[in-house]
């Protein structure tokens, strides 16, 4: 563990560093140490060491989906009567590489996985369901469509760190 982390957590610079490249990840080392009041190197190696630690995973750009095309954002809802490894593993192969599916979690209650798609039309959509059934043994697949984003962010909420 990096000298300036507690074991209790992060500190308050660790915090505003990730806050800050939440929003931007292009800064400059030396405008984000000016920003946090720390010097070049010494932000530097607190940026390393988050690294390190695995709570930053990834610098990337964000893209704005719609100008790409993307116009369709789909959640759907999948049960399975299946619940073992094997199925598992069919199933995590077949999603982790389709390109439109951007997140797959495994859920409590009654739907078992819930997938976030991004396609460019509703035909995009109904290929990309049938290759999923043509190589996942599902029994019952609901989609919703989005119709409106009220609110997207990528940046994880840090306050209740402090």
């Amino acid at each position: 563990m990096a000298p300036h982390a507690e074991k209790k957590g992060l500190d308050n610079k660790d915090r505003k560093i990730l806050e800050v490249l939440q929003r931007d990840a292009t800064r400059a080392v030396g405008q984000l140490a000016d920003e946090i009041g720390l010097s070049k190197s010494a932000c530097w190696r607190r940026i390393q060491a988050l690294e390190q630690q695995g709570i930053i995973t990834a610098r990337v750009a964000l893209l704005d989906q719609h100008k790409l095309g993307l116009n369709l954002t789909v959640y759907t809802a999948i049960r399975t009567p299946h619940h073992t490894k094997d199925w598992y593993d069919i199933f995590s192969a077949v999603v982790t590489t389709m390109p439109n599916v951007m997140e797959v979690h495994r859920m409590s209650g009654e739907v078992d996985y819930l997938m976030r798609s991004v396609v460019p039309d509703m035909r995009s959509y109904d290929a990309m369901y049938l290759d999923m059934i043509e190589n996942i043994d599902l029994s019952d697949v609901s989609s919703s469509f989005s119709m409106e984003t009220i609110k997207y962010s990528t940046a994880l909420p840090l306050d209740y760190l402090r």
